[in-house]
């Protein structure tokens, strides 16, 4: 599929048609009226306090769902990875990643930067996962010349692949055999649930730690949840005020995740369903690779400006850049959209 995209990149534009759909993240999503009618009925308190109920239930909800002994709400994926990171490793440790994976690639070398944790990329296999081997090879021998080996960060979904359990346990099983905690960036988790047909807890049982993401498909305006052992997460509380991440009356936000968790996860397989009709329709004219809610499609010239520009003026809007376009379905994808792309595409190509 060429060289690593940045999903990032172009993603600023003026608008020259209204707009149809925005195809560029499911981070786009707005809540609908039935999240903000439950956002504005939402009772709160102070969070810091721990005396907002939305927010301890929020927390306590997604725990028991996944099997965790609690929950921390945060303002970002990026800091609760970040806060999982601290609370797993100490400055001069060491945590083995998949390479291209959002903790390595697009979190700003935040466990670095601020917690002198030493990132090593593993390069991923074609279905995202990390070969057991590859995660042996890399881990430290116990050498002062060497940072401490400490956590295995993983991912799924991964550009879209949900890795099947079977293949994530053999990651895990590698981890465990030289002594290194798990983390999983679950930040579609349920885009990987709902793929792979299991229970919440059969991927988050897993591992030790497990980021939640509310704010993609499943369509809440901003939060996720870090989830894991007690006392892993009063540790984390600890570094979420000190990376300013303590919120106040943050129920109305929590009331979000917690309409998100009840209403959008079920319907997360329309938005695979939809992805899939996508790609078949851009196959004739390039390379196209599909999983979940994601479509990777590399045109056979490179056009993209020109094609980004063509779907514009059809109220469609895709990333820009170099490689290949990623095209993300979510809940505010109407049909009409996937039509008009399908017939655009072949008229812009054609």
């Amino acid at each position: 599929m060429g060289a690593m995209m940045n999903q990032y990149a172009a993603t600023q534009t003026i608008p020259n048609a209204p707009l149809l759909a925005d195809l560029r993240s499911d981070t786009v999503t707005r809540p609908d009226e039935g999240m903000r009618r439950a956002m504005a009925a939402a009772e709160v308190g102070d969070d810091v306090y721990g005396e907002d109920p939305q927010v301890n239930r929020l927390e306590s909800v997604l725990a028991e769902r996944l099997g965790k002994e609690s929950g921390l709400f945060v303002p970002s994926g990026t800091q609760s990875n970040l806060i999982a990171l601290l609370c797993h490793c100490q400055r001069g440790e060491e945590i083995l990643v998949g390479r291209g994976y959002h903790v390595q690639y697009y979190e700003a070398a935040g466990a670095s930067v601020l917690g002198g944790i030493a990132l090593t990329a593993i390069d991923p296999q074609p279905n995202a996962s990390l070969a057991p081997e590859d995660i042996t090879a890399a881990v430290r021998p116990d050498d002062v010349h060497f940072a401490v080996t400490r956590l295995l960060s993983l991912e799924n979904t991964h550009d879209g692949h949900a890795i099947p359990l079977g293949v994530m346990q053999l990651s895990v099983d590698a981890a465990r055999a030289a002594g290194l905690a798990v983390h999983l960036d679950g930040a579609r988790f349920f885009n990987a649930i709902t793929e792979l047909a299991c229970d919440p807890q059969d991927l988050a049982g897993m591992v030790d730690t497990v980021s939640v993401c509310l704010s993609k498909g499943l369509g809440a305006p901003v939060g996720s949840v870090l989830l894991g052992p007690r006392d892993l997460i009063t540790r984390a509380r600890r570094w979420r005020k000190m990376l300013g991440g303590g919120m106040r009356q943050a129920g109305v936000l929590a009331a979000a995740g917690l309409y998100a968790l009840d209403h959008n996860v079920d319907r997360l397989s329309q938005d695979h369903q939809a992805a899939a009709a996508l790609a078949d329709a851009l196959a004739p004219y390039g390379s196209v690779s599909q999983g979940t809610n994601m479509v990777f499609f590399e045109p056979v010239q490179p056009v993209h400006d020109a094609m980004r520009a063509h779907f514009e003026g059809q109220g469609i809007r895709i990333a820009g850049g170099y490689g290949p376009i990623r095209m993300v379905l979510h809940k505010d994808v109407p049909p009409l959209a996937i039509a008009t792309l399908a017939d655009q595409v072949g008229q812009f190509f054609d």
